[in-house]
């Protein structure tokens, strides 16, 4: 019978494992297309794709579990099509999405290769999250490949048959959604903007630490997204207010910028930080 790696020294684990055995609750990181595709295209930017496999395999041999939640699949989709721009019509993008998706985890094959890190992929839609019988499949299958330290489930939302996704946030939800049925230790979003900036007429924006109540801070969401992304900050805030409502502390970072993920377990001041209400 086939077997996952060891967890510990001398000690494998079959991948029928019993019931009884569990993994710590995983770290549930989110990658927008912002920080995938290349400044200006949509082809992968295999640099960042180093970087990010070397900052995650970093942690999973510390022995944290990491759920990759990763959008990407329409851009990478435009570019081996060679297509100028991202179609506007849905059986084009999920055109995209369909050649775009092999491509996209080819990528992460190699990147996370290079570390001893085996992929794995998972396509889900909404439904499979709150139709009860195909979140229970999910999360067992979750569940089995978190028990080894050197594999990654890696998933996205099925853009090549689901139409109600393609006009959600850009995985945003769907990444939150993952986390509180992980019970996950914390969620990251990564996006192309340094955490959540106070808006004031006159003065550069300056960025929110921390938040405590995410009531007080709507004032300041602004309606701007990428090209080829699908959310915003308001997408990323109303994750942010699931992943809370269930008890998992939020981060919205930097992803251009190197060690983000480091710092964030760090518990460096970088992004924003989203703390659970008291009570």
């Amino acid at each position: 019978m086939s077997q996952i790696k060891p967890t510990h020294k001398n000690q494998m684990v079959p991948f029928f494992f019993k019931d009884d055995m569990k993994s710590p609750p995983p770290v549930v990181l989110k990658f927008g297309t912002g920080i995938l595709a290349e400044p200006g295209g949509c082809a992968i930017d295999l640099g960042q794709c180093k970087r990010f496999a070397k900052e995650i395999s970093k942690l999973m041999k510390q022995g944290i579990p990491c759920i990759l939640v990763s959008s990407g699949a329409i851009a990478a989709g435009v570019h081996v099509l060679g297509l100028e721009k991202r179609p506007a019509d849905v059986s084009g993008k999920q055109a995209c999405a369909a050649v775009g998706q092999p491509a996209l985890m080819a990528a992460y094959a190699r990147c996370f290769g290079r570390y001893g890190i085996t992929t794995a992929q998972l396509l889900l839609t909404h439904e499979d999250i709150f139709t009860e019988k195909r979140r229970k499949n999910a999360q067992e299958t979750l569940k089995r490949l978190l028990l080894s330290p050197d594999l990654i489930p890696i998933i996205n939302e099925n853009d090549s048959v689901a139409t109600e996704e393609l006009n959600l946030g850009d995985n945003d939800q769907l990444s939150a959604e993952v986390a509180i049925m992980m019970q996950a230790r914390l969620l990251l979003l990564l996006t192309t903007s340094d955490g959540l900036m106070a808006r004031a007429e006159d003065v550069v924006p300056k960025r929110i630490s921390t938040v405590t109540n995410i009531q007080d801070i709507l004032c300041h969401v602004t309606p701007e997204k990428g090209e080829h992304s699908r959310g915003g900050m308001t997408t990323k805030l109303k994750a942010v207010q699931s992943a809370l409502s269930a008890g998992i502390e939020t981060f919205i970072a930097d992803g251009r910028q190197p060690k983000q993920i480091e710092k964030v377990l760090a518990g460096k001041n970088v992004g924003t930080r989203f703390l659970v209400p008291e009570g």
